[in-house]
């Protein structure tokens, strides 16, 4: 998971050198993290269909090889289109990744420790964001933008030994095509609402998110080791969020939800109404960080509490909308950030994470009792 998600979001902390060096826009080069969330989003049901009946440990291998490769290719790429057509690709494999990677941790550990095996696997997303994407940051600020890939592909050839030695054999379980994956929330209304939570939150948190250095550098007046400090800082409350919702979700589910998506609304507003100094945006990245960690668990939680019989495809369908979403929210965040500057793009992320709360308010109870009247129907 830390190798997958610092290769997708590495663009988010050298968005400026980037932009420089290859002579574009920031909204342009955030297209990094867009076209890779494209292919990551809307692949993935697909390809999890297609290799149903490949050994997951096998599978896994030739993604990291993917990333491995793409890295390179990124590092040396003579020009913007190159760049872009290489990320793309690389998106299939990081897309696969999030659809079967919890899945597999889950089956390395007896049942009663599943839960906990999914969030050791989602703090690489928070490890990724504490180390990879400051550590990034501050490798670039001593060397360039393309050394930096060159290093992320040789972690990714060790994380591919690492698997091919220590990993054992997976066979796929729950297999299903890809017409009953894309029946699934046409059926089970519980998914359907959590798919439409996902797309609301992930949008507005990556629209925000993936101009947070523009944003930092304009209105705190940031330096690159301020940015790096400040995403690390930012990481270490996801890791701690992401700790703490571990406990919490066995226990109330949609509650530590609504807590973290109330969460990254208030900390959006925050940074617009302190965010001009030093102090006010590591209040507000703190805040952010702790809500995101508790979200980003709690919705796989929601997931595999809705389609627990097949949860590798519900994982495919959660991921189309997650990485499509990342995909989007980038996109948009770019068009708001070249037309109507960076401080736009925080409304934004306020507007659509607060769409994302309302909507569980709304429809968690009704969704709950589906699941309850469900679970009463099998038991009889």
């Amino acid at each position: 998971m830390f190798v997958f998600l610092t290769t997708e979001l590495m663009p988010v902390g050298l968005l400026t050198p980037l932009s420089t060096s290859l002579n574009i826009s920031v909204g342009v080069a955030g297209l990094m993290v867009t076209l890779q969330g494209v292919s990551a989003g809307l692949g993935v049901p697909f390809i999890v269909a297609w290799t149903r009946r490949v050994n997951r440990r096998v599978l896994l291998s030739t993604l990291l090889a993917i990333l491995a490769l793409g890295n390179v290719v990124t590092a040396v790429s003579p020009n913007y289109a190159l760049i872009l057509t290489t990320r793309l690709i690389m998106g299939f494999a990081s897309g696969v990744f999030w659809a079967i990677g919890v899945s597999m941790a889950m089956r390395l550990v007896p049942e009663r420790h599943a839960n906990r095996a999914a969030a050791i696997v989602m703090s690489g997303i928070s490890i990724a964001t504490v180390a990879g994407i400051p550590l990034g940051t501050f490798l670039e600020s001593l060397t360039d933008w393309r050394t930096t890939f060159l290093i992320w592909s040789g972690l990714s050839a060790l994380v591919f030994l690492a698997v091919a030695a220590m990993i054992p054999s997976l066979p796929s379980q729950n297999a299903v095509s890809v017409r009953e994956v894309f029946g699934l929330p046409l059926k089970n209304v519980p998914l359907r609402s959590v798919l439409f939570t996902v797309v609301l939150f992930v949008l507005g948190h990556f629209g925000a998110y993936t101009f947070v250095r523009p944003f930092l550098e304009e209105n705190a007046a940031a330096t690159p080791v301020f940015v790096t400090v400040v995403l690390m800082i930012f990481g270490v409350a996801g890791a701690a969020g992401n700790f703490v919702a571990g406990h919490t979700v066995n226990r109330n589910l949609r509650g530590s939800f609504i807590a973290g998506c109330s969460g990254l609304v208030v900390s959006l507003l925050l940074l617009l109404t302190i965010g001009d100094g030093q102090a006010g945006s590591i209040i507000s990245l703190i805040l952010w960080g702790l809500s995101f960690g508790a979200v980003q668990l709690c919705q796989v939680n929601m997931t595999l509490a809705a389609a627990p019989d097949t949860f590798e495809a519900a994982m495919s369908l959660n991921t189309m909308a997650y990485n499509t979403s990342i995909a989007l929210g980038a996109l948009f965040g770019g068009l708001f950030a070249d037309h109507a500057g960076v401080t736009s793009v925080v409304w934004f992320g306020v507007a659509l994470t607060a769409a994302s709360l309302l909507l569980n308010l709304g429809t968690g109870r009704k969704t709950s009792r589906t699941v309850a009247d469900d679970e009463l129907a099998a038991s009889g």
